[in-house]
């Protein structure tokens, strides 16, 4: 598998795209029955469906396929977490400036935050304080 750390441009993936590639995330390299049998059902899509959405990400560059018998295999070319670092820092660039600070206010003020949620935030704190 050929993975990178420099992610596809986050906004280049949709959501149907990015639940294949969950799907490869968790369990690669796949084939597309593999992959079919792993979210078809959930989605309601059809294997066509499924292999269309694979063509489009092999075209992004964001999996590869490798040649397996009379088949492929696919696998992601970048982590998950480099591509949740790219959208989280795409979404707070388009609505916050690209500060924190403003979506965890945002948050706060709608009452968003669980107890469990701020003390997860105060342990963060205290340790980049540290």
């Amino acid at each position: 598998m050929f993975v990178t750390n420099t992610p596809v441009n986050a906004t280049q993936i949709t959501v149907a795209e990015s639940v294949v590639m969950e799907a490869l995330w968790q369990r690669s390299p796949l084939s597309a029955e593999g992959i079919s049998d792993e979210i078809a059902e959930a989605q309601g899509w059809s294997f066509g469906t499924v292999k269309t959405l694979i063509s489009r990400l092999l075209k992004k560059g964001a999996i590869a396929a490798s040649p397996d018998r009379r088949r492929f295999l696919y696998s992601p070319t970048f982590e998950r977490a480099d591509y949740v670092l790219a959208e989280s820092q795409s979404l707070l660039d388009r609505l916050f400036s690209g500060r924190l600070a403003p979506l965890v206010s945002h948050f706060s003020e709608a009452r968003q935050l669980s107890p469990e949620d701020i003390e997860e935030l105060e342990r963060l704190l205290a340790e980049l304080r540290r």
